[in-house]
């Protein structure tokens, strides 16, 4: 057996932490993404200015409401951390998975149809690597984007809006640095949420060589989705619906904290991702990539 024979023959590992930084950074790179994150970083900020305006002084004394509006807005006046959680309730159903999506959608969709994919496996990274890269890298767009949330939240928070100890949901009170805690917990909660979202995007991606096409399957089905989710009529459907559990994390602000909604997401999560996952690996190490 010749050495070429011997290299050609041998496992290539299924993980590439050089493949996966090079996608991470040409991802993160791409003025789509650039302008993704900003548009969600431009989403706190404007949302703090709106109850600043409303509350006047914006002081402990200011209206917030009266309870209207996202979840936790009314609470913003008196502590600005609460920008964090309302920014993160109003993005979710929306800005987060739609960039998700967008991102997703694109992925191998994209390449394909800017030629660089027959490239990229001839390099050779193997199409299950390749698979697990891009996934990987989504994942960490929808980690990194929800902080970008949180974090432009907490500095808008701060400016605008007095900083103390939080009073959760269940009346109690704990110290800031505890509420910066549970805000993080929180960040990483909505992350979570997002990958089932990010799996439908790959596979969606396996199945058109349109990143145009991809990318409004994915956001259209997003839609699609959290209509049905808000009939009352498919009330037994629900709980089947991924975007179902995504507002659980507000269970993090309770002492002590409600974990029964937060596993049925991470569940709900999990089965998705590896349902449109494996969906997405067979479509993928099948399909034709010269056609």
């Amino acid at each position: 057996m010749s050495q070429a024979e011997a290299v050609s023959r041998t496992p290539r590992p299924l993980w590439s932490l050089g493949l996966l930084r090079s996608e991470i950074t040409m991802t993160f790179r791409r003025w789509r993404t650039l302008a993704l994150l900003a548009v969600l970083a431009g989403v706190p900020v404007l949302v703090g200015i709106a109850v600043r305006i409303e509350t006047g002084d914006g002081g402990p004394g200011g209206g917030g409401g009266g309870g209207e509006g996202p979840a936790f807005l009314s609470q913003v006046t008196h502590n600005g951390l609460f920008l964090v959680f309302a920014s993160l309730a109003v993005t979710l159903p929306f800005f987060l998975p739609m960039s998700v999506g967008v991102i997703a959608g694109d992925s191998l969709a994209g390449e394909a149809h800017g030629g660089t994919l027959r490239y990229l496996l001839v390099a050779p990274a193997g199409r299950t690597r390749l698979l697990l890269v891009k996934y990987a890298t989504i994942l960490t767009f929808c980690l990194v984007s929800t902080l970008i949330v949180a974090l432009s939240a907490l500095a808008t928070g701060a400016l605008l809006f007095p900083l103390g100890e939080v009073t959760l949901l269940s009346g109690t009170s704990v110290s800031f640095g505890e509420g910066l805690l549970r805000a993080l917990a929180i960040a990483v909660a909505v992350a979570v949420s997002l990958t089932g979202v990010a799996a439908i995007g790959l596979f969606v991606s396996t199945l058109t060589t349109s990143g145009i096409a991809a990318m409004a399957t994915t956001v259209g089905l997003l839609i699609t989705v959290q209509i049905l989710d808000s009939l009352p009529q498919l009330h037994a459907l629900q709980p089947y619906l991924f975007p179902h559990y995504w507002l659980s994390f507000a269970d993090l602000l309770r002492d002590p904290v409600y974990w029964d909604q937060l596993e049925k997401n991470l569940g709900l999560q999990a089965l998705y991702a590896v349902v449109f996952g494996s969906a997405a690996w067979a479509r993928f190490t099948t399909r034709d990539i010269t056609a």
